[in-house]
Order: structure tokens, then sequence, then C-alpha cells
């Protein structure tokens, strides 16, 4: 007898990420056919519509709303998150993405759900030194650059915790995530382009890796379609997710803003890492003091200036190997369609 077809419950449905995986699942060529897709997010959902999808507007914070939201649910991918790089209070992140994913363990449990997704970060295992082609083995740092980096940490511990035969569990941690409606890098590196004076952090030489956003929401679809089919291999494991060779932050990007018409002015202009890193902590700074008057997160921190100046990478080796991760789209044609949009939105 076959297999019945999963209801998803999709927390950070409403995200970058979030929403793709909607595409993705809906795709004809999905391996995991879903039978309804509930999607949990405290934003409103604006992705594609579709008779299977369900929106219920709620906080992962929430336990009461979250565990009544996730009733008869067969399948998690967690996404939900308050990605932060040092602006945010440690009280907040903590409590969405921590306390948020624990609330999501045992609301699975009390909804008899067997399977659950959770969606880390490299920056769980973020160093601030050179990474060079790291694999999972790679152990959690003794202390963490920021909050939100230790706040993935922790997450995966719960997840890796909670796993049992009732709960099978698996980690995904995204490279750096691009693509359409890109909402971390791109508009960023735009807005410096239109001002006229466009400069790079480091030296050029760095390098860090990348994942469109379409492979990584198809990766999690992979992952999910493992647990449901009862791949072992998968089960409380963690895996790197990208999508092609490590390359420079800045250099890969300008790809993407020249691309879609802007100017890059100076060509070459590069701020060394020690002046750049005094910069980012004056731009916090700024920000901590307007926070009375005008909340903002700084474009320019600490945290942005280590990461892009540090060598960091690493391969999908392991999730080609158990859950057969390939990307679904060439890194020619994400960053066509990523340029596409940005050229359309001029």
């Amino acid at each position: 007898m076959a297999k019945k077809q999963p209801h998803i419950f999709l927390t950070g449905g409403s995200g970058f990420i979030g929403t793709r995986i909607v595409e993705e699942l809906l795709d004809k060529s999905s391996p995991l056919k879903p039978s309804k897709i509930t999607i949990f997010d405290i934003q409103p959902y604006q992705g594609i519509k579709n008779e299977l999808i369900e929106f219920i507007q709620g906080s992962v914070c929430d336990f009461e709303a979250l565990e009544k939201a996730s009733k008869n649910a067969d399948v998690v991918i967690h996404t939900a998150a308050i990605i932060d790089w040092g602006t945010k209070s440690e009280q907040e992140v903590l409590n969405i993405n921590v306390n948020g994913t624990k609330n999501m363990i045992r609301a699975c449990k009390l909804n008899n759900i067997n399977y659950l997704v959770y969606t880390s970060s490299l920056d769980a295992v973020f160093t601030g030194t050179p990474l060079v082609d790291i694999d999972e083995n790679q152990p959690y740092p003794k202390t963490h650059h920021t909050v939100y980096c230790e706040s993935k940490k922790l997450g995966e511990l719960a997840v890796l915790e909670a796993h049992s035969t009732t709960l099978k569990t698996c980690i995904l941690r995204p490279s750096d995530v691009y693509g359409e409606a890109d909402p971390y890098h791109i508009d960023s590196l735009i807005d410096m382009a239109k001002s006229g004076f466009y400069v790079r952090l480091g030296n050029g030489k760095s390098n860090c890796q990348h994942v469109y956003v379409g492979n990584m929401a198809y990766a999690h679809v992979l992952a999910a379609n493992a647990l449901w089919t009862n791949n072992s291999k998968v089960e409380k494991e963690i895996y790197f997710i990208t999508d092609g060779k490590g390359s420079n932050f800045f250099k890969f990007f300008d790809k993407v803003v020249e691309g879609a018409g802007y100017k890059i002015f100076p060509k070459n202009a590069w701020i060394p890492k020690t002046l750049a890193y005094s910069i980012g902590s004056l731009s916090e700074a700024t920000a901590i003091l307007m926070r009375p008057i005008k909340k903002y997160n700084p474009k320019f921190s600490r945290f942005a200036v280590i990461y892009t100046c540090t060598d960091f990478t690493f391969s999908s080796k392991k999730a080609s190997e158990d859950f057969n991760f390939h990307p679904k789209y060439s890194t020619e044609e994400a960053l066509q369609k990523t340029i596409k949009f940005y050229s359309k939105n001029k």
C-alpha cells in the first residue's frame, strides 16, 4: 500500500527561503507531493496561490497558536528565524530562534508529527578565522561573534536532542543565500552603486560559499522527502548546502549589480579589513545610540567585515551522497534569474 501524501507544516513560509520552498513543493517535478501545505508565519504570506495552501498568521513564540496550527501535519519544515548580525537584542534573537524552535519540537511531540527538517545556518560554526574546505564534522566554536550565531547552534542542539524513534530530524545549513528579492545583500550593494561610490571590504582574496535560493528550497524538499520515505541516512544528520565553488563575496555580487545595469565606480576600490572593522564598530554604535529615536539595522557591521574578509568554504558532498542533492538550477541560470529580477525593478 502506497504511503499517503504528507501534510506539510512550514514555519517562516512568508520569508525569502520559505516562499521558494512552497514553489518547489508545488512544482510538477517535486519528489514530495503534499496533500496540503500549512504556512505559519508572523508576516503575511504573499507567495504563489494554490488550493493546497493554508496560511495561518502567528509567532513561533506563541506555543498555543503553534500547537493548534500544526495539528494533523505529517512533516514540519522549520525555517522561521530572526536573522541578525548584532543589532537586535539578545532576548529577541534567542526567544525566536531558540525558544521558537523548542516550541516547534514540543508541538511535534504533542501532535504526533514524526518528521522535522530544521533550517540552521553556516553561522553556527563560524569562528572568524579561516575555515577552508571544512565538512560537517567542524566543531562549534567555544564563543560566537554574535547572538545570532549562538542561537543557530542552540537551535541545532535542541533539534539533535529531540531526535527519537518517533520524531526523526535533520538539519540544513545554508551557505550565503541569494536570488530574486534577496533581503540581505543585493539591495544595499545596488544602493551603493547608485550613490556613485562603490567600495568593497578586504583585499578580494577571501572566498565564501553561496547558494541560489531556489536550490536551497529544493534541498529542503529533498531532505523532507528523505525523512518521509524513511531514508535512515539523513536521520539526526547535519548538512551544508551550497551549489558552486567558493568565491569572493563582492566579486560574486558584482556580476549581479553590473548585470542589472548599475555602474560600479570606482572599478577597484577596497577598504582594508582593519579600517573596515573600525567603521563597522562606529556604524553599530550609531545604530544603538539612535534606537530611542529610530530603529534601523546598519548595513555596515563588524560581523559583515569579518565574514566577507575571511575564508569560509565547504561543499554539499554529504547532502549529495545521503539524499541526492544536486543543484536544480545552474549558477548561470540562477544569476540570469537574479539579474532579470533586479533589472526589471531598476
